[in-house]
């Protein structure tokens, strides 16, 4: 018979004890530990016994063979990239992202545009009717595409035995449950053990598995800490609901870089590849307007320019507000001291709001430049000539600091059409002549402003 007990665990990380307790010794967190019943099932009656496998003897690293690892490419090339190059055989990968920003989407659609592979397409969310309308939505030639609604994690195993698939998704791990776990779907101890199964099942078989996984209200990816440490790939799915764009970034990659991003466009048909963002995410302005700059940032290892807006006005209420949408507001509060302290603007009784336009967020501190330009551009109204990008990081001293990558950001601003860049005081050994761009280089805010503003 099975030994039941009750047991307190961490929804944050995962830590168990056998009592209550306020604080959670390993993650510092309050009010985080939740009872549950944990059931031990007898010897041989565990999910695991799915796939019996002989005894792995270790062997030497240098005869481990890896003919049999090639890539899987997905027909995607953004997803590809974020890959590293596509899909390892063996992977575990898991893809988190807020309700309604298009996980399932995004999966369903790479699954059914790889042509010479089985795909099981395991849904604890939807019905295979439900999955069959957005799959002729997306794409209407699937031929090897294989789906199925369950909840439960012996059968999904039992499918996969039968199956044989050359690719599995779960959608989502939050959804699954184990019958040697006595507590509800989504909880620690059931997604803890559900990973833990399909884990294995991955490393075992060789076959790549992708993860759906749902985010709690901090944007985290919910259950356990140690959901993302078992996963080769964890990937973010983001992005505004309101806009058409979405960024799909990888935070832990053991196969790659995770230094690469994917742009996708919402569309009615599904989730189509961006591949030059630049032209998507700038507005082509007719009129001149104050309060926008363009600036050329770089996300992952690719250069695209962006559009700034920014609006400065008089405090309506005594107390200025600082608002932004895209980028960091503590950055933003310090180029407004260094714009108060270095080049004399009096902000301090003023309003900033800041947008970088397009609904994405970028974290490239090379945007500094274009941030101040746009502010002071809406606090003098005066506008900024919309052939003119600049890039570079400003320093709290005033100064205009080098950036990384200076070569792929002044082709993409000639690619684009246009006429002058303003950049940090570069360092020999640049061949500007190949560029149809004049290049301005500026070591201080000073400088730039003269030129933007002459």
């Amino acid at each position: 018979m099975a030994k039941t007990k009750s047991v307190f665990v961490c929804q944050n990380c995962g830590t168990e004890s056998p009592k209550w307790i306020g604080k959670c010794n390993s993650c510092s967190q309050w009010n985080t530990f939740v009872e549950e019943v944990v059931v031990k099932s007898p010897k041989g009656k565990t999910a695991q016994t799915f796939f019996e496998t002989e005894s792995v003897k270790p062997e030497l690293i240098k005869d481990v063979p890896l003919s049999e690892l090639s890539r899987i490419y997905t027909s995607n090339t953004e997803l590809d990239r974020v890959l590293g190059g596509g899909m390892v055989p063996g992977s575990l990968i898991l893809v988190g992202g807020e309700p309604g920003i298009g996980k399932s989407t995004l999966v369903l659609q790479m699954a059914l545009k790889i042509q010479s592979k089985k795909v099981l397409y395991v849904s604890g969310e939807e019905s295979p009717q439900q999955i069959k309308l957005r799959a002729d939505r997306i794409h209407k030639d699937a031929q090897n595409c294989l789906v199925v609604s369950e909840t439960s994690m012996e059968k999904v195993l039992g499918h996969v035995k039968n199956v044989n698939p050359d690719l599995l998704v779960i959608d989502s791990i939050q959804t699954l449950s184990s019958d040697t776990i006595e507590s509800l779907p989504g909880s620690v101890s059931q997604i803890r053990e559900c990973t833990g199964l399909i884990l294995r099942v991955a490393k075992e078989t060789n076959t790549p598995v992708i993860l759906i996984g749902h985010i709690n209200k901090e944007g985290n990816i919910a259950g356990p800490k140690v959901l993302e440490h078992m996963v080769d790939v964890v990937l973010q799915f983001e992005g505004d609901r309101n806009h058409m764009y979405r960024i799909l970034r990888s935070i832990k990659n053991r196969f790659g870089s995770t230094a690469e991003i994917g742009i996708f466009e919402m569309l009615g048909d599904g989730l189509r590849e961006v591949a030059n963002p630049s032209e998507l995410l700038l507005s082509h302005h007719q009129d001149k307007l104050s309060g926008i700059s363009i600036a050329a940032a770089i996300e992952g290892m690719r250069p695209f320019l962006i559009e700034v807006q920014a609006l400065v006005s008089t405090a309506a209420y005594g107390t200025p507000q600082r608002s932004s949408t895209g980028f960091d507001l503590r950055r933003l509060n310090m180029l407004l001291a260094v714009l108060e302290k270095r080049a004399g603007f009096k902000l301090a009784v003023k309003d900033v709001f800041l947008n970088i336009a397009g609904g994405i967020k970028v974290n490239d501190p090379s945007i500094d430049l274009a941030v101040v330009s746009a502010i002071l551009s809406s606090n003098i109204d005066l506008s900024i000539s919309p052939k003119i990008c600049v890039a570079g990081e400003v320093g709290l001293s005033g100064e205009i600091r080098p950036i990384t990558r200076i070569d792929q950001r002044i082709g993409e601003a000639s690619k684009l059409g246009f006429d002058q860049i303003i950049v940090p005081r570069l360092t020999k050994g640049l061949d500007l002549s190949k560029y149809d761009i004049e290049v301005i280089e500026v070591s201080k805010l000073e400088e730039a402003f003269k030129l933007l503003f002459a």
